[in-house]
């Protein structure tokens, strides 16, 4: 599983991956009279970040190189913020983040002689409205003759929490991810978007599991009991098969959100009773669906049960053929 604490950061490097939603995203949000003149060719994605590494839990980057009609070569940079406001100095995050992209352009090109268009763009993707100007030259305290000799740029901004669910995106499949990247950062809302998820998710089902495994890390609203439903719904032939795969994705959380509420009386007792509660969880769970019932007295051994306990009774239930045998051998 990939490291839960950068969720959003995984999860828009493999839909911006991806040529076809990359430009397909990048046509419809960039304005139009740069849009109009890029050609129909998906954009190149040049591998590597230029964001600082100290903002990279918030801050995702992507660097594509682009061809115009007339043939031209263009830079497409993208800045995905997934905080859940706005920052005021994006427009200087990403005048470095851009130079150093056409630095190593000069590198990989030493005997140019014009450099390439670059143009900004930023997907926000958090709860509060974006409401600061989207300009360079909103950050610089200057005279305003002065203007027309300062260095100046406008970016364009994707402010996926103003956009209503069913415009995120004219096509299915890219739809379904901005949809759920939208509502990853909106706990208290995700139950009242369950239904559109999964009439939009059975239009994406060649990403199915790579969404599930982020809404499991994001979608805070979800427990496994809904988790179950979207997959039971979307993919029932893989119900039990994904439930089994994201298995240890579900315990992480539980783990994660123990943490978050051990932490007033204790890091590390925090760490243990989120750790223990997601196991008992996920083996009541496990059980009910094997055998169709938890007996008093099985509920009664996991409760008082220790993690390594939980766990070996989880392993047992693979092979068990009673639900008796699950808890034999006197543990």
């Amino acid at each position: 599983m990939s490291d839960i604490s950068h969720p959003h950061d995984n999860f828009v490097r493999s839909l911006l991956s991806n040529p076809e939603m990359a430009g397909t995203l990048l046509r419809e949000r960039l304005p139009k009279e740069i849009s109009d003149l890029l050609s129909l060719e998906p954009p190149v994605l040049v591998e590597g970040s230029f964001v600082d590494e100290a903002l990279q839990k918030h801050l995702t980057d992507r660097l594509f190189l682009a061809k115009t009609i007339s043939g031209r070569v263009a830079l497409l940079y993208c800045l995905i913020e997934h905080k859940s406001f706005p920052k005021r100095r994006t427009a200087w995050q990403l005048h470095r983040y851009m130079l150093r992209s056409l630095e190593q352009w000069v590198r990989e090109n030493p005997r140019w002689k014009f450099l390439p268009a670059i143009v900004p763009f930023v997907l926000y993707q958090g709860k509060r409205e974006w409401k600061i100007p989207n300009e360079f030259m909103a950050l610089v305290d200057a005279e305003a003759g002065w203007r027309p000799y300062l260095l100046n740029f406008q970016y364009t901004v994707m402010d996926i929490g103003k956009i209503p669910d069913r415009k995120l995106s004219q096509q299915p499949r890219l739809r379904a991810w901005l949809l759920v990247a939208k509502y990853a950062t909106r706990t208290g809302e995700q139950i009242t978007v369950k239904e559109l998820l999964i009439a939009m998710l059975a239009e994406a089902t060649d990403d199915f599991r790579v969404i599930i495994h982020y809404i499991i890390e994001t979608f805070q609203d979800y427990d496994e009991t809904i988790i179950r439903e979207i997959i039971h719904r979307v993919r029932p032939e893989e119900e039990e098969k994904m439930m089994s795969l994201f298995a240890r994705d579900m315990l992480a959380k539980g783990r994660q959100d123990g943490l978050l509420a051990g932490e007033q009386k204790g890091r590390q007792d925090g760490i243990q009773i989120g750790e223990r509660k997601g196991k008992a969880t996920m083996l009541t769970h496990q059980l009910q669906r094997r055998f169709g019932g938890v007996p008093t007295w099985a509920s009664e051994k996991i409760a008082k049960a220790d993690t390594a306990s939980l766990e070996e009774w989880s392993l047992r239930i693979l092979d068990a053929q009673t639900l008796e045998s699950v808890f034999s051998d006197g543990v």
